[in-house]
């Protein structure tokens, strides 16, 4: 496998490099694209799973959705417009990136051959084992995420709602919305496999206790599944009372979390610190709330604005007066 290490690892200099060369805008989302997903299998190579899934579902999958998207939105020229002039290559610009990526790789086989040597395994594994039984889970990742560092995964949700809160304050987006169907076979297609998403977003926030998988995952999944509904030209009527709804959901993983740590100042224990006998429940009820806002989050996010209930010209975003 140290072969394959090594072309994993030029693999994703080459591919780093195309990002940043490549002479259009569709190109290089695909690039970027294949380089999330090679990322994903060196994290399954450093033994990472859990980070292997954030990135396949949200590095390269959502974020990939979101560039089409914006690619979508643009004049049809300027998505085959080069991001750098042509001819460019020469000048002392030119022979800078091009020896930054010759000291990459030199630095990368250098790394592949010390890797051979015997040197002690860095981090806090040993005394993160010797806790995890407290933690009142069984996969360290989701011990450090949802207890001995919660802060920071709450932190983390707080950033997320945020950015759909300044989203949704840059305007309104027409509702129900209709996208062009690329393919008469897609809306089948979409739904006949979105049962299959749901299950696996469901079972990925049910193993995070246990196995790799989680919050981030999951909703990563989730939202994938409203995307492709959307992709495969499906319509959504919400009412104002669907909107309010909709405000709870998104906002339910953060409210969660931050009730679970006052309930537990109140009893005594400080904020976020779970006694043993409670640490269990009280991680898989923060989890499952926070894997489906984080799933609204991401798909509100892909629409791009506030769903506006009032009558406006389809396909053009609408302002309401203040």
């Amino acid at each position: 496998m140290a072969v394959f290490d090594l072309i994993l690892g030029l693999l994703l200099v080459i591919l780093v490099r195309k990002c940043l060369s490549i002479t259009d805008m569709f190109g290089a989302v695909i690039s970027f694209m294949a380089f999330g997903l090679l990322m994903a299998v060196a994290w399954v190579r450093l033994e990472a799973p859990d980070i292997a899934l954030a990135e396949a579902a949200i590095g390269s999958g959502l974020t990939g959705a979101l560039l089409f998207s914006t690619l979508g939105r643009l004049p049809h020229s300027e998505t085959r417009q080069p991001l750098v002039p042509r001819g460019s290559g020469s000048g002392p610009g030119y022979w800078l990136v091009t020896g930054f990526w010759w000291a990459a790789a030199m630095v990368l086989i250098a790394t592949f051959v010390f890797s051979f040597q015997e040197l002690q395994t860095p981090g806090l594994g040993g005394p993160l084992q010797e806790r995890l039984a407290e933690s009142g889970v069984l996969n360290p990742v989701t011990a450090v995420l949802l207890n001995f560092r919660s802060l920071d995964t709450l932190m983390e949700i707080a950033v997320l709602l945020a950015a759909v809160v300044v989203a949704w304050s840059m305007g309104y987006v027409d509702w129900p919305a209709r996208q062009t169907i690329p393919s008469p076979l897609l809306p089948g297609v979409v739904r006949l496999l979105t049962p299959v998403f749901l299950l696996v977003a469901f079972s990925l926030l049910w193993r995070g206790s246990h196995a790799p998988g989680g919050a981030f995952p999951g909703g990563a999944v989730l939202a994938a599944s409203g995307i492709l509904l959307l992709l495969s030209g499906m319509t959504v009527q919400i009412s104002p009372r669907g909107m309010s709804w909709l405000r709870w959901v998104l906002s339910a993983g953060l409210l969660v979390f931050v009730l679970a740590g006052v309930s537990l100042m109140a009893a005594g224990f400080g904020f976020l610190v779970y006694p043993e006998q409670w640490a269990g429940n009280l991680i898989l009820l923060i989890e499952a709330s926070a894997g489906v806002s984080i799933g609204a989050m991401l798909l509100a996010l892909y629409v791009g604005g506030e769903p506006d209930m009032a009558p406006s010209q389809p396909n053009n975003p609408v302002s309401r007066p203040q």
